[in-house]
């Protein structure tokens, strides 16, 4: 089921984005995911808008969006490949006939998806915080 991020799922995203950044961000420092998820819980979730799938009453995956930018895209890891990610992209897709979003390319995981659901790459550069190569992706829902 996917509802609208609560106050009383901070825990849980938070928890959740972390155990999948340790998968899909493996080349990060435990610094940078530290600040990264201090910047989640006063920065980030507050100034977007974020849904939840929810998988037995569990939150099993986020999606939050900043107008028609994917700022996270996040799915507990054991969670992965069913579907959820592709559900909630939809939702966002629903929302934003056109998305943009950024990440990382050495995302293994992400970036396959991404590729899959219709994104295409406009845009490389390295991000100046990591010195890690990004890659800006597109997503247009009308073509």
């Amino acid at each position: 089921m996917i509802r609208k991020y609560r106050e009383e799922d901070l825990e849980a995203v938070l928890e959740l984005w972390y155990e999948a950044s340790l998968v899909a961000h493996w080349f990060l420092t435990a610094e940078f995911l530290q600040a990264e998820r201090i910047k989640l819980r006063n920065v980030f979730l507050p100034q977007s808008e974020t849904w939840v799938y929810e998988l037995d009453g569990a939150v099993a995956g986020f999606l939050s969006l900043v107008e028609n930018e994917v700022g996270g895209l996040f799915i507990r890891p054991s969670a992965q490949r069913q579907g959820i990610g592709k559900a909630l992209m939809d939702k966002a897709t629903c929302l934003h006939p056109v998305l943009v979003l950024d990440v990382f390319e050495k995302n293994g995981v992400g970036r396959p998806f991404y590729a899959k659901y219709g994104f295409t790459q406009v845009s490389k550069q390295r991000d100046a915080t990591t010195g890690e190569m990004m890659l800006r992706l597109r997503y247009n829902s009308q073509t």
